[in-house]
């Protein structure tokens, strides 16, 4: 696929490397402006479950 697009993209050597910079930049951009906020609402990062763990009485106390 990155070949593909090397050959597809004009210009020489640096010219495709700044393209590509550029194409790579845009991917990422648009990842965090629209796809990101898109799918937060469905992924569970809110519904933390997490329990204090049982309380264990302390070295020498005594237990009614």
């Amino acid at each position: 696929m990155y070949a593909a697009l090397w050959r597809v993209l004009p210009g020489n050597r640096w010219a495709k490397a700044g393209q590509s910079l550029v194409l790579f930049l845009v991917v990422v951009a648009l990842l965090f402006v629209v796809v990101f906020p898109a799918i937060t609402p469905y992924l569970p990062f809110e519904n933390v479950t997490i329990e204090p763990p049982p309380a264990t009485p302390s070295p020498g106390a005594t237990t009614p």
